[in-house]
């Protein structure tokens, strides 16, 4: 199993430094890999959104390619997973492009989980529809791989064509392994066919989630794949319990089948909770303490 860690920008800043520190920290640790979220736009936080949930602009986000690109020019070996590019507000090309070259840079050190968002906000400032997100992700997954596969590429698709075209660099294995977050029935479909990996965040460890994981490699095998070919991440809170806890949860993800597990110290849901401090001290002492209390479950 690999273990990861957030990278809480929002909280510590968003400088050079202190994400150099974090970074080359969490990498002394012994931790494998960092993760980094994605909003490009925020609405105004001092506006009445009339009960809307509306991502806003109260919490500082990195673009994750500038972030990841910088963070591979100061470690030498721990890797980068977005938690999670909303791939449908931005062009599919692009981002095979930006995909490309940082796995060129940091030496495919790099996953590229992708969600379809729901800060409507964002698609709009982007100039793009999120009512057909989903299935517009869909076949931007399909595009970007067939970029990264072949030097050139005739692609003609519902949202995306391409006469004899490609892009240069391409990722050494052909591949940029990508992650779908969420917990839909059409991101399930669409982990299982194009997926290299999968993020069920809605899912505390429990008869649930083993139902979910089930599933899903019911989904894999019907798409003539190996359940073994594509991982599942989950993400932990060290802001909740005791390390004995920690151990008995992060006992249950390894039975499982659980490949990533992600110790998150702001993610927030129903069964998620930051942990109390904001300070860089606060979230590298959860971290440490998180690590060396599963040290040995790895």
């Amino acid at each position: 199993m690999q273990l990861g860690a957030s990278l809480p920008v929002g909280d510590i800043g968003t400088g050079p430094a202190v994400l150099r520190d974090y970074a080359q920290a969490a990498e002394g640790l012994g931790y494998d890999y960092l993760v980094a979220p994605d909003h490009v736009l925020g609405g105004n936080p001092n506006v009445d959104h009339g009960g809307r949930r509306v991502g806003t602009t109260a919490t500082a986000y990195h673009d994750p390619f500038v972030l990841f690109a910088f963070l591979a020019g100061v470690t030498p070996k721990i890797g980068f997973a977005a938690g999670v590019l909303i791939l449908a507000q931005r062009q599919a090309a692009l981002v095979a492009k930006q995909a490309a070259c940082l796995d060129e840079l940091c030496e495919g050190r790099f996953r590229l989980g992708v969600g379809v968002g729901w800060n409507e906000i964002e698609f709009q400032g982007l100039g793009e529809d999120f009512k057909t997100r989903g299935k517009r992700s869909e076949e931007q997954v399909r595009f970007m791989q067939a970029l990264w596969k072949e030097p050139h590429v005739k692609f003609k698709g519902e949202f995306h064509q391409l006469d004899d075209g490609g892009i240069n660099p391409r990722p050494k294995s052909g591949r940029v392994p990508i992650w779908f977050g969420g917990h839909a029935e059409a991101t399930f479909r669409r982990a299982a066919k194009y997926g290299d990996g999968f993020m069920p965040l809605a899912y505390p460890a429990g008869d649930e989630a083993l139902k979910a994981f089930d599933k899903l490699r019911t989904l894999i095998k019907a798409a003539g794949r190996d359940p073994k070919s594509v991982g599942l991440e989950v993400w932990v809170s060290p802001g909740i319990g005791n390390e004995d806890d920690w151990r008995k949860e992060f006992s249950f993800w390894k039975k499982a089948g659980v490949t990533h597990v992600n110790a998150h110290t702001t993610y927030v849901s129903a069964h998620h909770k930051r942990i109390a401090g904001k300070s860089y001290d606060d979230h590298l002492t959860a971290i440490t303490r998180y690590r060396a209390a599963v040290a040995d479950l790895l």
